[in-house]
């Protein structure tokens, strides 16, 4: 008992010092990994069912802080590199799961979550193809490691290749899988990165609704496919986009919009920190190691091809 309110008293303290100015993206991940590994989460389930709320949330904040002509100006911009990546990743994907004699459905979702959006596409295309339930486990849990080294590895490779803030945002929403993590690197890289990355993901995250249809109408997973689909639509890429209107054309409100940004970043960063302690040394062993290697390759494939590409059309 007195263990469990000690786990209590360093989780809440955790928690309040990511809202201080001391708390960043890349710490949150890190510290939320490490007291998951050395201490039992006493928050573990309301973590979980959160986790997803507080990103939705958050990503709605930062449209307050983007004006709508410019999101469309970026999405119009990175339409070709999106749809090279895509393709790319799921036709290599696919072949690479066959190489490593993963059951199709893994295969499939390890694939669509390495093109579009991690968890979110992983969720949509699951239901389409009935992947059972251990397949859906073990995608998300390579996707959310993935996204964890793409956290610390991702700014670090852009001071190398000295990208400039337009090219690391495209470049991060191109070839890491999660909206959390595209928007938790590009928030360590700069303002701008951070703009055009989570900007590009969300136009980016629209893709699963193709996507989905596909392979309920085309694929055979482990078992018969569903023949009516209903696609989950994320409703914060629509409530992003209302948000970045309203800031846009309605001027007397235009001076709060900073408030939503700085709550929103806020909000990132406790999901990147929730997300960090579902992530642990045991988590990580259970993922195994053939789903690991075609999704470390796919991932790489998918992370060195879309950066030559931003090198040489931006």
């Amino acid at each position: 008992m007195r263990n469990i309110l000690t786990n209590k008293i360093i989780y809440l303290l955790l928690m309040i010092f990511m809202l201080t100015p001391w708390g960043s993206s890349s710490l949150a991940l890190l510290t939320g990994f490490v007291a998951a590994t050395l201490l039992s989460n006493p928050f573990e389930e309301w973590m979980k069912n959160n986790t997803r709320h507080l990103l939705s949330w958050s990503i709605v904040g930062l449209g307050a802080g983007l004006n709508i002509l410019t999101v469309f100006e970026f999405g119009a911009k990175g339409l070709v590199q999106t749809f090279f990546t895509i393709t790319l990743a799921i036709t290599i994907g696919l072949m690479l799961g066959k190489i490593f004699k993963n059951s199709r459905s893994m295969s499939a979702l390890i694939s669509v979550g390495t093109a579009i959006c991690g968890g979110s596409a992983i969720a949509a295309v699951a239901p389409a193809i009935n992947a059972k339930n251990d397949d859906v486990a073990v995608s998300l849990g390579v996707v959310f490691f993935l996204n964890a080294l793409a956290l610390f590895l991702f700014p670090a490779i852009g001071h190398y290749y000295n990208l400039d803030q337009f090219q690391f945002g495209t470049w991060s929403a191109l070839a890491i899988h999660d909206t959390s993590s595209v928007v938790g690197a590009s928030l360590t890289y700069g303002e701008e990165a951070l703009k055009v990355g989570a900007t590009l993901k969300l136009t980016r995250s629209l893709w699963i609704i193709p996507i989905t249809f596909i392979f309920a109408k085309f694929y055979k997973g482990d078992e018969q496919a569903h023949s009516d689909v209903k696609v989950k639509v994320p409703w914060f890429i629509f409530g992003f986009l209302a948000n970045s209107i309203l800031f846009t054309y309605v001027t007397p409100i235009q001076f709060i919009g900073g408030y939503f940004v700085f709550l929103a970043k806020k909000m990132m960063i406790m999901t990147l920190f929730f997300i960090g302690c579902s992530l642990s040394l045991k988590k990580i062993k259970e993922v195994g190691l053939r789903p690991l290697f075609q999704g470390v390759i796919l991932w790489l494939i998918v992370a060195s091809s879309s950066l030559v590409l931003v090198l040489q059309t931006t």
